[in-house]
């Protein structure tokens, strides 16, 4: 990281030890205001529709390209990091079919609650010491937090879009103190992506059109955690097993030789994310679901959605013996559910006994885009 040398009566090497303290691995101090260039590559995603169906990232894009949009009295940035680096290779959770791929972040508590109780003890730190308004964010607010970050000097946006530390490789979280100090700002980082394409042609999907672009439409992370509806069915056996998330990309980073694993205790993993079998998870009523996710980041995205992830896994298990646990999904209060099984049962089954099923369930079916998976 890129730090500025500190002046007589500079307060951030107190700031910087304080954070360090409560047991951040990275602090940077960025201006509140992001450059041109970084509005317009802002534009041209939500301009591509990259976003695909997460409209809040449109409905505020005047704030998340512009910090003093978003607080017009802010002047600097407290921008931290906190370590999630695994021990082993996430991508290891991908060699048995018949169990479900949870992304690394995901295996552990709930980063947003981790990262915003420890912010908001910095800033309510920096405030009975140093004076100023202040306001916390982690990833709920439209701030652009790698872009700030690499301004902070913590590291830089690579080819996959995500930060990579020289430090931390790409395993960081994020957050933000902004305030209405007039702090003196950190050197940005720079690129040391070189020639490397790795996290490119990793992507299981093809998601970048681009080196720096990514096109969330086909990002499995996008897919398992963000989007609401159907997944296209082109891109369903593309997903594997990964049930929640996506980790290939950050994985193959050269820069997570000098990561050490993470030491924050909250983000070890439990063992039921580690390797969760496929036919349990398929089981989950909703009290079930709340009961296993509580605590962890899986929860918001809802039993239904989750279901739909591991039904499509199940579907690209190619094991016979997981049809049952997608067969008792058919009769499910959610289309999206139903319609998961529906492609599973058609990948697992032979085909005249699928045909034989199609034939007593399809007239049946109430919902049309269940009855579409059932005619396809």
């Amino acid at each position: 990281m890129i730090t500025a040398a500190a002046k007589p009566g500079d307060p951030r090497a107190a700031i910087r030890a304080e954070a360090l303290a409560l047991g951040f691995d990275a602090v940077g101090f960025a201006p509140a205001a992001l450059g041109a260039a970084t509005r317009a590559r802002l534009g041209e995603f939500l301009a591509r529709g990259y976003h695909g169906d997460m409209g809040w990232m449109a409905d505020k894009a005047d704030r998340r390209g512009d910090p003093r949009v978003l607080w017009p009295e802010a002047l600097s940035v407290v921008v931290v990091g906190l370590s999630y680096a695994p021990a082993d290779d996430p991508r290891s959770a991908q060699a048995d079919a018949a169990q479900g791929a949870v992304s690394v972040y995901a295996r552990g508590r709930d980063y947003h609650d981790v990262v915003k109780g420890r912010l908001k003890r910095l800033a309510q730190w920096m405030q009975a010491r140093l004076g100023g308004e202040v306001k916390v964010f982690v990833d709920t607010a439209p701030v652009m937090e790698k872009p700030l970050a690499e301004a902070a000097g913590i590291g830089w946006q690579g080819r996959h879009t995500n930060l990579v530390s020289r430090a931390h490789g790409s395993w960081l979280f994020l957050g933000s103190v902004f305030t209405t100090l007039a702090l003196e700002p950190d050197r940005p980082e720079t690129d040391h992506c070189g020639s490397c394409r790795q996290c490119l042609d990793a992507c299981p999907t093809a998601a970048f059109p681009a080196p720096n672009l990514l096109d969330a439409r086909r990002c499995i992370s996008y897919l398992t955690i963000e989007h609401k509806g159907h997944v296209d069915r082109a891109l369903r056996p593309l997903m594997g097993n990964r049930v929640y998330g996506c980790d290939d990309c950050l994985a193959v980073c050269p820069w997570n030789k000098f990561a050490r694993a993470g030491r924050e205790a909250a983000f070890l993993p439990r063992e039921a994310l580690t390797a969760p079998r496929l036919a349990e998870l398929a089981a989950l009523d909703d009290a079930a679901f709340r009961r296993m996710f509580s605590g962890s980041p899986i929860k918001r995205t809802g039993r239904d959605r989750f279901l739909r992830n591991v039904l499509i896994a199940i579907g690209n298990s190619a094991r016979a013996p997981l049809a049952p646990a997608a067969l008792n999904r058919l009769g499910d209060a959610s289309p999206l559910v139903r319609a998961a099984a529906v492609w599973a049962l058609s990948r697992l089954l032979p085909p005249a006994e699928f045909g034989r099923l199609r034939a007593e369930r399809l007239p049946r079916e109430p919902d049309g885009a269940v009855r579409a998976e059932w005619a396809a």
